[in-house]
């Protein structure tokens, strides 16, 4: 009797061909850690800040927060969630509540679970990216998209930034500078594009402008822009003519896309880039602040929802890894993942009872690894299974690597097991470390055998995604 010693692409060619299999998903993954690119962007902020659970005070997700490194929360929906202070936070009229009062007196303002919920996202090491405006309202009758006076609006705006950054109205200016939050970004508005705004197009384009102008006047250090349009082609170019035409400042552009493909979203990075230019805005950045996997707002919203938090988290997960490793080299300056908030169906990262991380969490926590490395290095991807293979690499100072491999498909007809090989020429793999994340394994560290040529392999399921680190 012969024996066969067959190696493990060796099997895959003879089952291949006794049997008429289709070949392994397979992909080369080369790092060139000379190569430097750009830096690593903060692809892992989010819309929404950590919790405390309600029945212990003492479990909160603030740690997790801090070792994913999250660069920024955007408070859009905050007061639709209770665990954080709702109804009673963020939203312009409900910390201004009576419209028709004086603007100048802080005892008409309502500050206090607002600074709760801010300070809660400071202490997780997380940057605050202030929204001025309200909440999404699904009700029959909407009570935040009217805005009677343009100019007082823009006075309320001023001092609540006015309290965030300089103390104003929080002991009475006297306030301990440490409390500070020191907002850099604000944001006015969301989704005017798509009928949160009860007005004309040209309202809002002069809504935005006074605004806009008042508040860069008070505050000419920080970031003003907006208006987080839901994706209206038209309606997006009027505004920036609008800008452009009245001087009106924009500091950042931003724009919203829910996908299945994170080559789509890539792809609307490059037209938004493309029309901001145009426009005469090559400076502004752009910043997608609301984006997740969706593959319909009706028939197909319950599966989208199972695939972001429920029993298809994993494929969420390969989703997000796969998303913000094209996206690194996509022209956009940020990405803000909707939505961390606590209890929404949209919170692929942690459990809503437990706060305890869900696969989900563990792309953002991995993007860390990338953004603690610095700088973006060369990273090519070869293979035949298109779209399915996504890679990022970065390099740290001391000459450390990080690259994030994504295997993703939108088709759950992809079953079969792929393999990722790594070659990083020059640098020697038998230390490196591996972090898997698929339907089986939770971000763990599993053993890697260094190859003859160098190489290292790892087999991937559908829908997976690792973490390899070198010294």
């Amino acid at each position: 009797m012969k024996k066969f010693v067959i190696s493990q692409l060796g099997a895959v060619a003879f089952v291949t061909a006794a049997y008429g299999a289709e070949p392994m998903a397979t992909a080369e993954i080369l790092v060139d850690g000379g190569a430097e690119i750009a830096r690593i962007k903060p692809m892992n902020a989010v819309n929404n800040g950590p919790a405390i659970t309600q029945n212990d005070q003492k479990r909160s997700n603030i740690g997790e927060f801090r070792a994913a490194r999250i660069p920024y929360a955007r408070t859009h929906d905050s007061n639709l969630c209770s665990n954080y202070g709702a109804p009673h936070i963020v939203d312009v009229k409900v910390v201004f509540p009576d419209f028709d009062a004086d603007a100048d007196n802080p005892a008409n303002y309502d500050f206090t679970l607002t600074d709760r919920f801010l300070a809660n996202i400071r202490r997780a090491g997380t940057q605050i990216f202030f929204r001025l405006g309200h909440s999404i309202e699904g009700h029959p009758k909407q009570y935040g998209v009217e805005v009677k006076d343009y100019a007082k609006w823009a006075v309320v705006c001023e001092h609540i930034i006015r309290h965030c950054n300089e103390g104003w109205g929080w002991d009475g200016g006297k306030t301990d500078p440490g409390k500070l939050f020191g907002i850099e970004y604000w944001e006015i508005w969301n989704e005017p594009d798509m009928g949160n705004w009860r007005g004309s197009d040209t309202d809002f384009f002069r809504f935005y402008e006074t605004a806009a102008k008042h508040l860069k006047s008070q505050f000419p250090g920080i970031k003003i822009g907006g208006p987080s349009v839901a994706g209206n082609e038209k309606w997006s170019r009027d505004f920036l003519a609008h800008c452009r035409a009245s001087g009106a400042p924009l500091d950042f552009f931003s724009w919203h896309i829910y996908s299945t493909e994170p080559r789509d979203i890539a792809r609307r990075a490059a037209f938004f880039r493309k029309m901001m230019d145009e426009a005469g805005f090559e400076k502004a950045e752009s910043i997608l602040d609301e984006w997740n996997f969706v593959k319909g707002w009706s028939d197909d919203w319950v599966y989208s929802m199972e695939v972001e938090s429920g029993r298809f988290n994993q494929k969420g997960a390969a989703f997000v890894a796969a998303t913000m490793a094209d996206c690194q080299g996509a022209p956009v300056d940020m990405l803000m993942y909707y939505d961390a908030r606590i209890g929404t169906a949209m919170d692929g990262m942690f459990d809503a009872a437990t706060l305890w991380p869900k696969k989900g969490y563990y792309p953002f926590y991995a993007w860390a690894k990338l953004a603690e490395r610095g700088t973006q290095v060369e990273c090519t991807v070869s293979s035949k299974s298109e779209g399915q293979f996504h890679a990022v690499a970065a390099k740290g100072e001391d000459g450390s690597l990080a690259v994030l491999v994504a295997r993703y498909s939108a088709s759950n007809d992809v079953t079969d097991t792929g393999m990722a090989v790594l070659r990083i020429p020059g640098k020697d793999l038998s230390k490196a470390r591996c972090h898997v994340t698929d339907a089986c394994r939770t971000y763990t560290e599993i053993p890697l055998e260094p190859q003859s040529d160098g190489s290292v392999r790892l087999m991937m399921q559908p829908d997976s995604f690792a973490l390899f680190e070198t010294d």
